[in-house]
């Protein structure tokens, strides 16, 4: 089980560090270089905007990996995804901007990202189911928080790389090569997680399975579309309030409130390192007390807190930007530390990588493309403090509250044995 989840541990991290670093550009830099012509709000709206095709290319993910998942095995979903991620992650570091070719960079731009939004969208499918169903029922969630740790890593990994850059270069270097660093280096750790990848065994659970699914999409919309539907409602306070830190705060921080890259970037991290080193603590829970109460919980502190962040945020002082950054990260990691063990356990296992993979990316369709988007154009009506922007994270995590209210908790049943939701 430590050699399976270090593997998926380490996949998730270089997907996440692919999907990551594209967030932090599209931040702080990609608005000027690909849309020169618009202005510094539109600009970034744009890029953000790019920056959400990656979340709608992801449930699309889930369903092509998905349906290899549930018919071939989860092992080949991790190669699969792991290739198209890197691949076209080093090509965002390729593109020529708008300076160079016009038009036809952005449009390369928003090419590549949809690519990277497929990869990403069958990796956390295969890897969450692959260390689910190998784990014992009474440390499910335990060892299915291990690839849970790895978007902390990679987001780390992204952004330790664009601190250094951004710390050693001159506003002019940065924008003009120092950005394209992290994609290139994709190159890189994508090859050393294909080499880790390549000894992990099939899940158990897959082999007993007497008849893979023909359609499993088909028959995930025909028999659990509730299901589906439920889980990405309930998960999308989880992706608002983690894109609304790591993604759009950046922006506003950089933008509104003139303070240093480098600040931004150190108070965030910080605040992921403290969420990342939480995730094990609240995986166990999970396996004591079960997936729901911790979800309820974490949702109804996502909803108090959302108000205080923002208010924190808008002081522009380092220390209480921190504060603000790791209450909202706690409440989103009281929640997803159990959700790689919690979906797969809703779903049967003959439709489960294609069923959990769809809701899971589903919500980040929710949360996930659309907060950078609205909360800088809320901001920007806003005063110093953007209320305008607690209120619609607050919104959605009362959304979420009743989604997951509506759910069943699984625990300790063994994730064989859980009967589906029908539609």
């Amino acid at each position: 089980m430590l050699r399976l989840a270090a593997a998926s541990l380490a996949g998730t991290a270089i997907e996440f560090y692919d999907f990551f670093a594209y967030g932090t550009a599209a931040a702080l830099v990609l608005g000027p270089l690909f849309f020169p012509t618009f202005s510094p709000l539109a600009g970034t709206l744009a890029a953000f905007g790019t920056f959400g095709v990656g979340f709608v290319a992801r449930p699309l993910g889930s369903v092509l990996f998905g349906h290899l998942g549930d018919r071939r095995g989860r092992r080949p979903v991790l190669v699969a995804s792991l290739l198209l991620t890197g691949a076209s992650t080093v090509a965002v570091g390729c593109v020529p901007t708008y300076g160079s070719i016009g038009m036809a960079a952005p449009v390369l731009l928003l090419v590549l990202r949809f690519l990277q939004g497929l990869g990403v969208g069958g990796e956390w499918g295969g890897a969450v189911l692959l260390t689910a169903e190998h784990a014992p029922a009474g440390r499910r969630a335990l060892w299915s928080s291990f690839p849970q740790i790895g978007p902390a890593i990679g987001f780390l990994l992204a952004n330790g790389v664009m601190l250094a850059l951004s710390a050693s270069l001159t506003d002019a270097q940065f924008a003009q090569w120092g950005w394209r660093v992290p994609f290139w280096a994709a190159g890189a750790l994508a090859l050393g997680g294909l080499w880790l990848r390549s000894s992990l065994t099939e899940s158990p659970q897959f082999l007993e399975i007497d008849e893979p699914a023909r359609m499993p999409f088909a028959e995930v919309v025909r028999h659990h579309w509730r299901l589906v539907l439920l889980t990405a409602g309930a998960l999308a306070i989880g992706y608002a309030v983690f894109y609304a830190v790591t993604t759009w705060s950046l922006a506003y921080g950089t933008e509104r409130l003139g303070v240093s890259r480098t600040v931004m970037l150190t108070c965030v991290m910080a605040a992921v390192v403290v969420k990342g080193s939480l995730t094990p603590v609240m995986a166990l829970l999970g396996d004591r007390y079960g997936r729901k109460p911790l979800c309820l919980t974490g949702c109804a502190a996502s909803a108090l807190w959302m108000f205080p962040m923002v208010a924190l945020l808008a002081t522009g002082q380092p220390l209480l930007m921190f504060l603000g950054f790791t209450g909202a990260l706690i409440a989103f990691i009281t929640m997803f530390a159990v959700i790689a063990a919690y979906l797969p356990e809703l779903y049967e296992p003959r439709v489960r990588c294609t069923g959990a993979a769809v809701g899971y990316n589903l919500g980040g369709v929710l949360g996930g493309a659309l907060t950078p988007i609205v909360a800088t154009a809320l901001a920007e009506h806003s005063g110093r403090v953007p209320w305008a922007v607690g209120a619609y994270l607050t919104a959605i995590a009362l959304l979420s509250l009743g989604c997951f209210a509506l759910l069943p908790e699984t625990r300790p049943v063994p994730v064989a044995a859980v009967e589906p939701v029908a539609g």
